[in-house]
């Protein structure tokens, strides 16, 4: 009888289990967790992210190691969070996609006499001109939206804050200054769990970072591509990879070029205090104390618009002098004719990167200011030192180039940046002022001396365009019957001297002839520029006044790039003084004499001066 009961016994249990074991395997699917998806070695958009109503937002506040706005309290940032309720309902802890801007509450308006009069004698001081104030409209509580949509759904936690003295972050803008690095610092520092946030400016609730894995990179453009590097300059544990795109990684070599005072394209006479101005949107009842210590201080002393030297000012907000505690991995951005940030930022931190042995890539398009890498490249750059999944990218190739014909998408890989293959190709001038003198390997033909007289009113593209002129000296290579392919920075040193103390002093490089069909072309035309400042023929740091009739040797980098001259094209190297676009506008007049015999100019060509010699052959 108990045998019969037994039996039957296990006979219901398997019976039981039988039917049951289905229905527990698909309510076991039913409750699977959401993870992150990666195919190809990207992550990929999964569904269950992807829903913006289900989306978390919330904002805190994390407390800084500094006071810049002179309360007796350690400077709060603002911080807003976007991430999938997965991180709250199922424990799912996620990497951080991070964004820090001055921009996001708002910047002042562009009045009349807000930027610098530039059209005043070389150093001499400039009217003092006015200062606008930022209007900033309620809270903003969700400081914005920016790279939530492209990163979120792909299994990333968003997070974005405003930088010191902007929006409701305390504290005061220094354009560069110390607190603009400890600043998103110290957000990571929260999103690691080594530093509490709050729920309040002011109060004492705090708020963990539960949902963070303790991976953070950071992204931005322009500025907000300067917080990445600036951030991964105080090597904070946890910053493992940054994208700056178009950052500006030295405000000297943003408002100054070789001594001389210039302006970044498009923004005549603006400088470090017209910046800060600019994004100052904090709290109103600090500004006037922000104000008074850091733009009428702080930046009115060290910024020095007069002779435009190199001083400890601007050294301590150049990043490149930062570089040493850097870990983060480095994906670089920048267009070659961006003439407002220009390549050199890029180009500068770049090498430093590389070599301190970091794993760095740098993406160069043909176009102007900002444009990101593409998708492709920052997704697996992100999936990689983010979510630590080995996809290679690392060894991938170290330069991608847009094309002059091809499309931001759709860059030529190269193994670095210059070209390997490139080497120095040294140029003489030979004369023919007013109309065009010829630049070539030949030095023999390089005699004589030639002038040209200043004038500011005349922009730089009339002058290259001019058949003659006896404000620029123009001197061109014959036509190329093959493309010639520059790659990397290319070096004048000029002879000269000036019948003033002081003088500007512009070069471009040019493709000519000119496109005079109205079409919009990438390059326009200009290969390259630069400017210095013939008092710092020595150093940056002193300038010198120039004797009249005495010849000074004037030594710079142009800008980096790479660009393929077509056949058909001859390069043209203009020499002026007055650079209408950026430089200050002293009364016409200043001749600089030019002597030929001392003077070159220096082209990374690829396959060096054998290419050259080829693609000139025949004329």
């Amino acid at each position: 009888m108990t045998k019969n009961i037994t039996k039957e016994l296990i006979k219901f249990t398997f019976l039981v289990a039988l039917l049951t074991t289905p229905l527990l395997s698909v309510n076991s699917q039913t409750t699977k967790k959401s993870v992150p998806v990666f195919k190809d070695g990207e992550a990929q958009i999964v569904p269950a992210f992807k829903d913006s109503e289900q989306w978390i937002r919330h904002d805190l506040w994390v407390e800084t190691e500094f006071d810049t706005d002179g309360d007796g309290k350690l400077d709060r940032m603002h911080v807003a969070v976007t991430r999938p309720k997965q991180t709250e309902t199922e424990g799912l802890k996620l990497p951080i996609v991070y964004v820090s801007s001055p921009y996001f509450a708002g910047v002042a308006p562009d009045l009349p006499g807000s930027f610098w009069d530039v059209r005043h004698e070389l150093g001499e001081a400039a009217k003092e001109r006015i200062h606008p104030e930022v209007t900033r409209t309620g809270k903003r509580p969700i400081i914005s939206n920016s790279h939530i949509r492209t990163w979120v759904p792909r299994g990333y936690i968003v997070v974005h804050s405003s930088s010191p003295g902007t929006g409701l972050s305390q504290g005061a803008p220094t354009i560069g200054g110390d607190n603009e690095s400890l600043a998103p610092k110290a957000v990571i520092d929260w999103l690691c769990g080594r530093i509490p946030g709050y729920t309040s400016p002011d109060g004492k609730e705090e708020v963990k970072a539960f949902w963070s894995t303790g991976k953070v990179g950071m992204t931005g453009t322009s500025y907000n591509g300067t917080i990445p590097l600036a951030a991964a300059t105080t090597g904070v544990e946890g910053l493992e990879a940054i994208i700056p795109i178009a950052p500006n990684t030295s405000y000297y070599h943003y408002y100054r070029s070789n001594g001389l005072v210039r302006s970044p394209g498009g923004y005549l006479g603006e400088d470090i205090d017209v910046l800060y101005d600019f994004v100052h949107s904090g709290d109103e009842s600090k500004r006037a104390y922000n104000n008074a210590t850091v733009r009428d201080q702080e930046l009115k002393n060290g910024m020095d618009r007069i002779t435009g030297d190199y001083n400890d000012f601007w050294a301590g907000r150049d990043y490149l002098n930062e570089m040493e505690p850097m870990k983060a991995a480095l994906l670089m951005s920048h267009g070659f004719n961006d003439w407002n940030v220009m390549p050199e930022h890029s180009y500068r931190i770049y090498k430093a990167a590389k070599d301190k042995g970091l794993d760095c890539q740098i993406y160069y398009h043909q176009y102007g200011h900002g444009g990101p890498p593409p998708m492709k490249m920052r997704n697996r750059w992100f999936t990689r030192y983010l979510h630590g999944v080995e996809n290679g990218v690392e060894n991938d190739a170290r330069a991608w180039i847009v094309r002059e014909d091809d499309k931001m998408q759709n860059p030529t890989p190269y193994k670095e940046y210059p070209n390997p293959d490139a080497s120095d190709v040294t140029l003489y001038l030979s004369a023919g002022n007013p109309t065009k003198g010829g630049l070539g390997t030949e030095k023999t033909k390089s005699k004589g001396k030639e002038k040209l007289i200043d004038d500011f009113s005349i922009s730089g593209r009339e002058l290259a365009q001019a058949e003659t002129s006896k404000h620029r000296l123009l001197y061109v290579t014959p036509s190329f019957t093959e493309d010639v392919h520059i790659s990397g920075t290319a070096k004048v040193s000029i002879n000269l001297s000036s019948s003033k103390e002081a003088a500007n002093l512009s070069v471009w490089l040019v493709s000519l002839p000119w496109n005079t069909e109205g079409k919009v072309k990438i390059t326009d035309n200009i290969i390259t520029r630069g400017w210095a400042d013939p008092q710092n023929h020595k150093s940056i740091r002193e300038g010198e006044p120039l004797e009249k009739g005495k010849f000074y040797q004037v030594t710079f980098d142009l800008m980096p790039d790479d660009q393929i001259i077509k056949k058909g094209q001859q390069i043209g190297l203009m020499i002026f003084s007055s650079d209408k676009e950026f430089t200050l506008h002293p009364d016409p007049g200043a001749e600089l004499t030019i002597d030929l015999a001392s003077t070159t100019l220096v082209l990374p060509i690829v396959g060096g001066i054998k290419a050259f010699n080829n693609a000139v052959k025949g004329n």
